[in-house]
């Protein structure tokens, strides 16, 4: 299996241009914009980014009251800027625009970890993070899924060899095999096509995690 994989991988590309660096940039920013505004929408709403027949798991206890604290703290900063600022309008509108929209960004940051969890259903596991990274892998391309409990060292890539870690706190507790071609947001090295044959999250409830994809797994 692992050589019939490698066989049909394309040869890497060459790196990246500054160019393309930036216009990719600014595209990923640009979907992330946009999906701050859309994971606010779906809070609110409270329609979750799950498929019909998949379940939900969320990966975003480890984070959640420090991104709590950064939220409320930003706020209450707004009108104590205001207030020091005043007398200068030239000053304490902008400062007022960029206060604002720094907390609907971590706000919107906060809604898509709450909106757009892991998935486990009929067609397959889909490994989410944050407003971007979205990893679906189909029940063929899983093996096993086990509990296995890693801390890793802080900073290290999502893909070391041929593994891929989705971290939380560099922390992950759910653990797939089997050879699979994945796709990371951005451009090569740290994004792109990798071709690993491990995939390790982080789930809240690992336990609901294996529950619900036991049914699910394909005999071998």
């Amino acid at each position: 299996m692992t050589e019939q994989l490698h066989a049909t991988t394309p040869t890497p590309a060459p790196n990246p241009t500054p160019l393309a660096r930036a216009l990719d940039f600014l595209r990923r920013a640009w979907i992330a914009e946009l999906r701050v505004y859309s994971s606010i929408g779906r809070a609110i709403a409270r329609r979750p980014a799950v498929a019909k027949g998949a379940t939900g798991i969320g990966y975003h206890r480890p984070v959640l009251t420090v991104l709590s604290i950064f939220i409320g703290l930003s706020a209450v900063e707004i009108p104590i800027t205001d207030l020091i600022v005043h007398p200068w309008p030239a000053v304490r509108i902008p400062l007022l625009i960029l206060g604002i929209w720094g907390v609907t960004w971590m706000l919107g940051l906060l809604c898509a970890m709450l909106m757009r969890p892991h998935t486990v259903g009929p067609d397959g596991v889909r490994v989410r993070s944050g407003l971007e990274l979205d990893v679906p892998l189909a029940w063929s391309d899983i093996a096993s899924v086990a509990i296995d409990r890693r801390v890793d060292e802080p900073k290290q890539r999502r893909v070391t060899g041929s593994e891929y870690a989705e971290r939380m706190q560099d922390e992950t507790n759910i653990e797939l095999e089997r050879p699979v071609e994945i796709r990371l947001p951005g451009l090569a090295p740290k994004g792109g096509i990798h071709v690993v044959d491990r995939v390790r999250l982080w789930a809240d409830d690992p336990r609901a995690f294996l529950a619900a994809a036991r049914p699910l797994l394909l005999p071998d």
